[in-house]
């Protein structure tokens, strides 16, 4: 069970020692442009860049809800490209967060973490254009990360 510290700033440049994965929640249809990735686009081309790729490429390889994706962005720092949403706009099915694909794709986030020696960084994942409940998905973080996790709420 993790322990998960909240701060103020900016979880694009994660506070702490040692490595770090930063963690944020994407849509199935492999578009990126607004909301969190586009402070990581600002920082790094690889996520966004690899995603695309994935996305594309998605006949072939494991683009589908509860898939995560890791892109090495710095020596010590890495960034998780996690499939947790369903479409882009809220409508007649909701909204496009999905708990049960980030629950999984976090199972993933927790191997990768532990493989690494990393400790976990990310905004409030899939409450922004998402529309998740953070009181659903704090206890998913929670219960699947065994690492330090902190939490971001931009200023």
């Amino acid at each position: 069970m993790s322990e998960i510290t909240y701060v103020r700033g900016d979880a694009t440049a994660p506070q702490g020692k040692g490595v770090k994965l930063i963690v944020h929640v994407c849509n199935d249809l492999g578009g990126w442009g607004k909301g969190f990735v586009l402070a990581l686009s600002r920082r790094w081309p690889e996520p966004e860049a690899a995603y695309r790729r994935w996305h594309r490429e998605r006949a072939g390889n494991d683009f589908v809800l509860g898939a995560a994706q890791f892109v090495q962005v710095g020596p010590r720092l890495w960034v998780a490209n996690l499939i947790g949403q369903r479409g882009m706009r809220t409508g007649s099915k909701g909204v496009p967060v999905r708990y049960e694909a980030i629950d999984t794709a976090l199972g993933a986030v927790a191997a990768k973490a532990v493989e690494l020696g990393a400790s976990v960084h990310m905004p409030r994942i899939g409450c922004g254009l998402a529309g998740g409940r953070w009181s659903r998905i704090e206890p998913l973080i929670g219960r699947r990360l065994i690492v330090p996790v902190t939490v971001y709420d931009h200023d």
